[in-house]
């Protein structure tokens, strides 16, 4: 599960010449692990984008009968970025970086933070911990430092 939510954003590092870029946000992720070997990690990284939060009925499907890993990594996306933060600071990021989430009309876009409270919510009560509480890992800031080191 690990490697799904360190991977789980492969698909922003291709190029035109791989086979996966081009496909949606998140389901270029999943068919590049497919192609590498690690299809086992690609269905908990295909759903993973905020933009999939934004469709009532599919978040709802997705809801339903979502693994935890798939919870796990879409709630590590809404949280996580180069560094933890609040789902709030996350998302005022994204509208400062994107322009998709700035577009959506208000009430869309307070569906969206709605429901990534209620993912929120389910992932942490699941762990028994509070949003407050969520921590990186130790190994995962030396992990990213060794890694913008080597590339």
């Amino acid at each position: 599960m690990e490697a799904a939510a360190l991977l789980h954003d492969v698909d922003k590092l291709l190029g035109p010449g791989d086979p996966s870029f081009g496909l949606r946000h998140g389901d270029g992720s999943a068919d590049w692990l497919t192609r590498h070997g690690h299809s086992e990690l690609a269905r908990a990284v295909a759903n993973h984008p905020v933009t999939r939060m934004a469709d009532a009925e599919a978040f709802r499907r997705w809801s339903a009968f979502a693994t935890r890993e798939e919870r796990i990594v879409a709630y590590a996306d809404k949280r996580a970025g180069p560094r933890l933060e609040p789902m709030a600071t996350r998302f005022a990021g994204w509208r400062r970086r994107y322009g998709n989430f700035a577009t959506w009309d208000p009430s869309t876009q307070a569906d969206v933070l709605r429901r990534a409270a209620r993912l929120e919510s389910d992932v942490c009560r699941a762990a028994g911990v509070a949003p407050e509480e969520v921590r990186r890992l130790r190994w995962t800031g030396p992990a990213l430092t060794a890694a913008r080191m080597r590339g």
